[in-house]
């Protein structure tokens, strides 16, 4: 799903009956959050049913849908969705359109229970796969043609499946991640917020991408004072001296968690926090500057554009914002 930022990428979304409500924000409101911080849409998507009827989810909420599931050529990645009874909706014709579709779209994923009709319609065959824990051993049993493994999402090449609600928004930071870049999957993580542990008291807001669930206490520390220092960045050697290892061994802790080098993460906590005044305020670039730890307008407008792919005043150019 690489693609230019520029670019807007579509994502085709089947939806089972009985999905769970969840399951299927898991999937958009990344993509919607993705928009809203790049101020324009990177993303957009249709919501198909298999008979175009509106779903109803097992929380009772309907979920409006674009009409029933009948793809041409279409070569957008689909996202099937299921939580509850997928063999329902398993028809011979559901299974034919999907066979059918397979040979031209770019990725197919298995959304919780979708990566069953994916392998029922042996599309997973001789593929690496998951799927939510309850059903591990019995998915593995039934479909020996297909790598199991233990993982919140596993992407194989053209082949996507999930494990449950929570490692979909996962995959959907990591699919950001790898199109648009570490800053964006960040800011969107942020802006959930889903990943919490208490420390001494206070409620220590720990974003995670991708397979990083669990961080190591020192690293942990390391965030927490990234944030804290927006302003007046410390330097390597200073913030592993308070997190109390050596600067090189942080550095190994820190790729072996965030999966990315302390000073990347750094300077994509001070950019996004440049760009949100950028946005929403008319500050000047100077003070924006100033107060995301920059030396300078140029050296800010310098890291803002090889970030962002435009200037700080081609961005309020674009979201028409007046100065």
């Amino acid at each position: 799903m690489d693609q230019s930022v520029s670019q807007s990428q579509h994502v085709d979304l089947l939806v089972l009956p009985e999905t769970n409500l969840i399951l299927v924000a898991s999937v958009i409101e990344p993509l919607r959050a993705a928009n809203r911080i790049a101020g324009h849409a990177l993303y957009t998507w249709t919501i198909f049913s298999p008979d175009g009827e509106a779903i109803e989810t097992k929380s009772g909420i309907p979920i409006p849908v674009a009409g029933p599931f009948r793809p041409q050529r279409e070569t957008a990645p689909l996202f099937v969705l299921s939580s509850y009874s997928w063999e329902r909706s398993a028809t011979s014709q559901l299974r034919m359109l999907l066979s059918q579709t397979a040979r031209h779209r770019e990725v197919m994923a298995g959304i919780e229970s979708g990566s069953w009709l994916l392998a029922e319609t042996s599309l997973l065959d001789n593929f690496s796969a998951t799927t939510h824990w309850e059903d591990f051993e019995d998915f593995a049993a039934a479909y020996p043609q297909v790598t199991m493994v233990r993982e919140r999402f596993v992407i194989d090449g053209k082949r996507i499946t999930t494990g449950g609600s929570l490692p979909t928004l996962d995959l959907m930071l990591e699919l950001i991640r790898r199109a648009h870049g570490y800053s964006l999957a960040l800011e969107v993580s942020r802006l959930f917020i889903y990943e919490q542990e208490r420390t001494r008291g206070d409620l220590l807001q720990v974003p995670a991408i991708g397979n990083m669930r669990i961080l190591d206490a020192r690293v942990g520390a390391a965030v927490k004072l990234m944030a804290e220092t927006v302003e007046a960045p410390l330097t390597l050697a200073r913030l592993a001296r308070r997190v109390g290892v050596s600067a090189r061994h942080l550095q190994d802790l820190f790729k072996e968690a965030m999966g990315v080098a302390p000073h990347e993460h750094y300077l994509a906590l001070r950019l996004n926090a440049a760009r949100r005044k950028v946005i929403e305020t008319r500050m000047e670039f100077a003070d924006i500057a100033a107060i995301a730890g920059f030396n300078s307008s140029s050296s800010f407008s310098r890291s803002y554009r090889a970030h962002y792919r435009e200037s700080p005043s081609e961005t309020r150019r674009r979201l028409k914002l007046k100065i």
